[in-house]
């Protein structure tokens, strides 16, 4: 392959022995803010396209697969949610199906990147449709961690949709046991907490940060519910947990389901409903015994770093 081929691909590094090769129509945007390298381009597959620190983030042609699994779970499982809590999301899309729920008051993001957040919104309108200036958004430009230290605000839903712990990176704390405590300490009684979960695949060392998020998070809460699907532009299956201080979601029927989405207004929904929602928690013989065999805790002074 030539330079000037190769300059029409993007090469992304899934682990030290796995490559994946996208083809580029237009290379929108490139550079770095002060916290992380930041492109948004346009590709053949996958439609507009954002990377941080040279790992796929989002695209236009699955973003809804992952952004769904990772909210509509736990906001359906909570009979109203009304106060919803965000860390991270720069693209708006969390926010997005956040606000989808016709039940919800006031949805606080907190975002590190203000950078990104801005070149979201020029860039990629077709994720955030314009939550960020609806009137229930409240979008704050600060450390999620330090946020929530200094507040005593509850939450019936909060969402971790944070970037990778990659060594060097602004997330990698973000990830520990200490700062989960401090999380589920912002949960309403009958709250619950969605968590982005990392790579979740057979072979050699692609499940290592999920078993550990999961056992980390069993270590402070008894309701600690795994779960998975597979999202095309990241080439592999992809985890979340999901804490709850009271309500199983394992206990919702596909009516129950589907009777919450039509009764909420989330008539946009491409990826989650009733039957979705129960094939999401059935995981692979493997996997549970993967999770099984997990005995490692996140800690502040051993913070999970990922390739």
């Amino acid at each position: 392959m030539s330079n000037a081929e190769e300059s029409n691909w993007y090469k992304e590094y899934i682990n030290p022995s796995w490559i994946q090769m996208v083809a580029i129509k237009d290379r929108l945007f490139s550079g770095s803010t002060a916290f992380q390298k930041v492109e948004v381009s346009d590709t053949e597959s996958f439609g507009r396209s954002l990377y941080l620190d040279q790992k796929t983030q989002s695209t236009e042609a699955d973003e809804f697969i992952y952004h769904e699994a990772l909210v509509q779970p736990a906001m359906i499982t909570h009979p109203n949610p009304k106060k919803v809590f965000i860390a991270g999301g720069g693209e708006g899309a969390t926010l997005r199906e956040v606000l989808s729920h016709n039940t919800v008051s006031h949805a606080v993001m907190v975002d590190l990147d203000k950078e990104v957040v801005e070149i979201c919104e020029r860039f990629l309108p077709n994720h955030h449709k314009g939550s960020f200036r609806d009137a229930r958004s409240d979008i704050k430009f600060e450390d999620a961690r330090k946020f929530l230290e200094t507040s005593t605000d509850t939450y019936d839903v909060i969402i971790l949709d944070l970037p990778d712990p990659q060594e060097g990176g602004p997330a990698s704390f973000l990830y520990t046991k200490e700062f989960y405590t401090t999380v589920i300490n912002h949960l309403s009684p009958d709250g619950l907490l969605s968590i982005q979960s990392e790579c979740l695949m057979a072979g050699k060392g692609n499940y290592e940060a999920f078993s550990a998020i999961h056992n980390t998070l069993k270590s402070i809460s008894k309701m600690v519910f795994p779960y998975k699907t597979m999202i095309p532009s990241f080439s592999c299956d992809w985890g979340f947990n999901l804490i709850s201080m009271q309500i199983d979601p394992l206990s919702l029927t596909k009516s129950d389901v589907d009777t919450r989405i039509l009764e909420r207004g989330c008539n946009e929904l491409r990826f989650y409903d009733g039957q979705t929602h129960e094939g999401l928690f059935m995981l692979p013989k493997y996997v549970r015994e993967i999770l099984d065999q997990e005995n490692r805790i996140i800690l502040d002074e051993s913070p999970l770093v990922v390739f």
